[in-house]
């Protein structure tokens, strides 16, 4: 058996037990590289643990680390809980306002996951307070927070774009998150026009969201400043971004408004392993040609006219079962310059937006953390089983609407 061959095995093995096995896969895919580059390849250790992504895992170590204070510190909480009140008691807004919230504060840098964990329990309680449909209020807070879930300082949009950069396509941050969000947003509109949004809209204005009005403390008021801050030194002065974020975090602690000990407990080190691992092996079957005989395999399947909807496709599958910052996208977007020279043509940009897109739009499923977050945090009166099979159907039919919108916008 040949390095490519065996190399894209252990990529296929590592891709199933994630759909499956509880294990973290990260630490699995470490193994399997150390298993093929020097059983296979005839790799030294050393060069084996070349292909960890030291700036990659700075990167997303210092952005979680940030906005995880900002988050236990009450910060959040505070921006959730006033834009709750700009609705003004129409009840049809209460929805919108979710969405545009998540997608909002995961554009800031979050991240999809976190912004969900913030806003589900809230939206939830809010539509079991004014009777909007759980699944109703559960799309529009999935939706939205994945929107921005592709920003150039989100965590999912850094692993993106590195990714992006790896195979010849950078500079594309701003284009790729707005893909994201049109595509999420295209979706979440359809399902609120299609599960009653117009009809709250038509109703009278009823009575305020109850939310305590609590103050900013000097500790939320440096925390919005130190985050301004953070963005502002990327994008004027170029400062990479984890380690301004790591600057801002630090800040935080020494003016006692964060406690880093909590912070660095609740940072998602697993989902961190995961990437790092995954991009471990990646980097193996990039010098094994695997990537190469993926590609091949991928374009048996498609043609340059049909590329961006099946790759939307796939990755949307195994995205339904399977992480899709820290599993899919890190498999299959290095597979795309080989694709397009399989192919015969294409365009790399728009098979690889694909990629991202497919690959979101399945993660309200419940067999998603975003998903299950919003059932979660359901009211009492809500029949919780009812609305896993709502989301699971609607998460299911996203992997056909995710191909259906590549294949017609992005060819």
């Amino acid at each position: 058996m040949t390095p490519a061959t065996t190399s894209l095995l252990a990529l296929l093995i590592a891709v199933l037990l994630s759909c499956f096995a509880r294990v973290n896969i990260g630490i699995l895919a470490l193994l399997l590289a150390w298993i093929v580059g020097t059983a296979s390849a005839g790799m030294s250790m050393k060069q084996v643990a070349a292909g960890f992504p030291v700036e990659l895992f700075l990167t997303i170590a210092g952005v979680t680390l940030l906005f995880t204070q900002a988050r236990l510190n009450g910060t959040l909480e505070h921006v959730t809980k006033r834009s709750v009140r700009l609705c003004r008691g129409r009840v049809g807004l209460i929805p919108v306002m979710f969405f545009f919230l998540g997608a909002a504060l995961a554009t800031l840098g979050p991240g999809n996951i976190a912004v969900a964990a913030l806003l589900a329990p809230i939206a939830m309680s809010v539509a079991g307070e004014f009777g909007i449909p759980a699944f109703l209020m559960a799309l529009m807070v999935g939706n939205g927070a994945n929107s921005g879930s592709l920003s150039p300082v989100a965590p999912t949009g850094i692993i993106v774009n590195s990714y992006m950069d790896r195979i010849g396509l950078p500079g594309h941050e701003f284009i790729t998150w707005w893909f994201a969000f049109s595509s999420h947003a295209a979706v979440a509109f359809l399902g609120y026009v299609l599960l009653g949004g117009l009809r709250l809209l038509r109703q009278a204005r009823t009575a305020e969201v109850r939310t305590v009005d609590e103050p900013l403390t000097w500790r939320h008021k440096l925390t919005l400043c130190v985050i301004a801050a953070t963005l502002l030194a990327v994008a004027v002065a170029k400062v990479p971004i984890g380690m301004a974020a790591i600057a801002g975090a630090l800040v935080l602690v020494f003016a006692r408004a964060a406690d880093d000990s909590a912070a660095l407990a609740e940072v998602p080190w697993g989902t961190i392993v995961m990437v790092c691992g995954m991009t471990v092996l990646i980097s193996i079957l990039e010098r094994t040609a695997g990537i190469d005989l993926l590609a091949s395999l991928m374009a048996r399947v498609s043609t340059p006219g049909t590329a961006t909807g099946v790759c939307a496709f796939i990755t949307g599958i195994i995205s339904a079962y399977s992480s899709t910052s820290g599993v899919v996208l890190p498999a299959f977007l290095p597979t795309v310059p080989g694709l397009v020279r399989e192919l015969g043509g294409g365009d790399p940009f728009l098979i690889a937006s694909s990629m991202n897109v497919g690959g979101h739009l399945v993660d309200v499923s419940p067999l998603s953390t975003i998903g299950a977050l919003c059932i979660a945090s359901a009211a009492r009166d809500v029949d919780t089983r009812r609305l896993f099979h709502q989301m699971l159907a609607w998460g299911m039919s996203m992997t056909v609407a995710g191909a259906v919108l590549c294949w017609l916008f992005l060819r």
